[in-house]
């Protein structure tokens, strides 16, 4: 998962040799058992969103409640064998997978949970992060083409596709905040909002800009309504079609985590980060536990947005995807980054917290 940042700098900076290798490969355990578990939760989390827009009641036999229906889940694929198909390309097979999981592990070093928890506060954070999420599209292309089924590889190319599209607006969207904050670094971006969230401080322009990453995010994680790489009409799964097994649970997952990554970056850019609501536990003790507090609340306020698309959009056809991206969202992302620079040069930014001293 993440360590302070303060404590990272301080065992990276004291640590020689083998003890540096540690702390290391324990950052990277952390990672690996946050990225798992988040998983699993978010996928509870959608079978309970599901069953509450279907008027039904979602997992409800194993363990209380149903809380434990993803761990079986899990073992089930866990023990199922790992088919290959006969032709397949067993290097790019294999690859695919292991460049979506890895491009997700990635992003999310960087993500700021609190002012204490952050892997790696780099200065150039948000090229970072949008420069590695577009290495996931690798994998879908690798392990379609490896995969050597039809289907699969016309999944891939739609992905490939609506990645390459909706990254533009997504990138655009970003850029409205960056002329905003006046900088890369995420940290510094959270600070930039500790008077007033981008959100409102940026009025029009951030309003459109979210609106925009908002559904570009849903491209860029497939979901519906643009979940045409796995359109079960008509691609049987898409470009999983011939993974069995922990194969197909690793793309599987890899989704649920960029949902995650994608709600977490909006929430850095536009609400503020970890910082509450009109600063309204910054006088109360523990502040590493209501940093983090506010920044998972958010999250799951956006992730539950993204699922609300879900059950209440129909899936587009191809030609309607791009039509919507490069007849709407990229001109009207395009002059929404001149206006953002126009209040910002102007100085009109709309901060009513600070003009009645607060």
């Amino acid at each position: 998962m993440i360590l302070t940042q303060n404590i990272f700098e301080y065992w990276t900076q004291n640590t020689e040799g083998w003890l540096y290798v540690l702390v290391l490969a324990l950052i990277a355990a952390l990672y690996l058992t946050f990225f798992a578990v988040a998983g699993l939760l978010l996928v509870l989390m959608e079978r309970r969103v599901a069953g509450f827009f279907q008027l039904r009641l979602g997992p409800n036999r194993v363990g209380p409640g149903g809380s434990l229906q993803t761990i079986a889940d899990a073992l089930k694929l866990v023990s199922k064998e790992i088919f290959m198909p006969k032709f397949a390309d067993k290097l790019l097979y294999k690859a695919g997978y292991y460049f979506v999981i890895i491009a997700s592990l990635l992003g999310l070093s960087v993500i700021p949970f609190s002012a204490h928890f952050q892997a790696f506060d780099i200065n150039v954070g948000i090229f970072f992060i949008t420069a590695v999420s577009s290495v996931g599209v690798l994998g879908i292309l690798i392990g379609a083409w490896g995969s050597r089924n039809k289907y699969s590889l016309i999944g891939a190319m739609r992905s490939g596709l609506q990645m390459i599209s909706y990254e533009l607006s997504a990138g655009f969207a970003v850029i409205t905040i960056v002329l905003l904050a006046g900088t890369l670094q995420m940290s510094e971006i959270v600070e930039a909002q500790r008077d007033t969230w981008f959100i409102i401080k940026g009025h029009i322009p951030a309003l459109i800009a979210f609106m925009i990453f908002m559904i570009s995010g849903t491209a860029e994680s497939n979901r519906v309504p643009f979940d045409l790489v796995e359109a079960e009409a008509e691609l049987g799964a898409g470009f999983h079609t011939e993974y069995s097994g922990m194969g197909f649970a690793y793309f599987f997952l890899a989704e649920f985590e960029n949902m995650f990554i994608i709600a977490a970056l909006a929430v850095t850019l536009f609400f503020g980060g970890w910082l509450a609501p009109f600063g309204i536990t910054d006088a109360l003790p523990g502040q590493v536990f209501w940093g983090l507090f506010w920044f998972f609340l958010k999250v799951l306020i956006v992730i539950f947005v993204f699922m609300w698309f879900r059950w209440t959009f129909p899936r587009l056809r191809i030609d309607q995807l791009l039509v919507l991206e490069w007849k709407y969202l990229l001109p009207i992302g395009l002059v929404n980054i001149v206006l953002a620079a126009l209040i910002v040069w102007q100085g009109w930014l709309f901060e009513p917290l600070k003009w009645l001293g607060l």
